[in-house]
């Protein structure tokens, strides 16, 4: 599941944990929540109910704080492909090539995931590459609207990675 930290907070954090549980979410991402916070304030009631908290990473997040991310969260780490916003990309260049191969080589414990931009078999086969998958939210979100059916939105996506 993915969404943002205020409304999480009206809700209450471990009300949202309790239902994450209950409804079967084993992970989220909240790309606004500090990891800071979440060690401080978050990670024991995330644990309490077996939730993982994903967090993100950009080309700007420092060795020492990816390591820091590495050591103290599970289920995986979200490598963001680029600092811009989210959306299609037709390849990706050497610059963030470059990038996923760097956090590649750091050999972290955590299986990476490359996010942003992820939309076609150019940029899939780049971010499969040097992690260990590829998260596509934006084309699913398109194809979504255009077919109104999950089940050809996801046929349709397959096409696209081929």
């Amino acid at each position: 599941f993915m969404g943002y930290l205020n409304p999480i907070m009206q809700f209450g954090f471990e009300n949202f944990c309790r239902q994450c549980m209950e409804c079967g979410i084993d992970g989220v991402i909240i790309p606004d929540l500090p990891f800071r916070d979440y060690q401080e304030q978050y990670r024991i009631i995330a644990e309490r109910y077996n939730i993982r908290v994903i967090m993100l990473i950009t080309p700007e997040t420092s060795e020492e704080r990816i390591r820091e991310i590495d050591a103290h969260t599970d289920g995986f780490i979200y490598m963001v492909s680029s600092a811009a916003t989210t959306g299609a990309q037709q390849d990706f260049n050497d610059q963030k090539r470059s990038y996923f191969k760097k956090i590649e080589d750091m050999h972290l414990n955590n299986p990476l995931m490359v996010g942003f931009g992820i939309s076609n078999k150019a940029t899939f086969k780049a971010a499969c590459e040097h992690a260990s998958g590829a998260i596509i939210g934006s084309k699913f979100v398109t194809l979504l609207e255009e077919e109104k059916d999950p089940e050809k939105a996801i046929l349709k996506l397959k096409e696209a990675l081929k």
